[in-house]
């Protein structure tokens, strides 16, 4: 049974922090084996969605409110679920919670906006995004800007 929680950067703890620093270089830097900053500089700005299988992180994406990226449109990113645990539906109920959660915290009269990795575009139409670009590369991998209106 996996475990939900959020909170804002200055509510998460170290374990929490040093938690999702790992998952998103386990996931977005190693096995995708792709160099790039992973931290932005937003982190300080964005809920954070945890799902936990015990006291493990397993499932996590960041809240991006209004004015972080875009003063009409917020986002939601750095979305990742632990290897072990995926084709199990816990990637569907990641986004459909930071969907619900996103229109709670930003409005859902506010576009959401993601940078898909182009693979994916499948996986996030099922949840109501639209591709609006070609697909370009962005930290070295092929990618997909995506909006999901309210």
């Amino acid at each position: 049974m996996i475990e939900w929680d959020y909170k804002t950067y200055d509510e998460l703890t170290k374990e929490e922090l040093y938690a999702i620093l790992r998952l998103r270089a386990e996931i977005f830097i190693v096995e995708q084996n792709c160099v790039y900053l992973d931290l932005d500089g937003n982190d300080r700005n964005c809920w954070h969605l945890m799902g936990r299988d015990g006291s493990r992180l397993v499932a996590y994406m960041r809240i991006v409110p209004l004015g972080v990226e875009s003063d009409t449109e917020g986002s939601i990113g750095r979305i990742v679920v632990a290897k072990d645990k995926r084709g199990t539906g816990l990637g569907h109920e990641l986004v459909d919670r930071g969907i619900e959660l996103y229109n709670r915290l930003v409005g859902a009269e506010h576009p959401i906006f993601i940078h898909a990795q182009s693979q994916l575009e499948k996986f996030y139409n099922r949840h109501g995004f639209v591709a609006v670009s070609d697909p370009y590369m962005f930290e070295g991998l092929p990618h997909t800007n995506m909006i999901k209106k309210g």
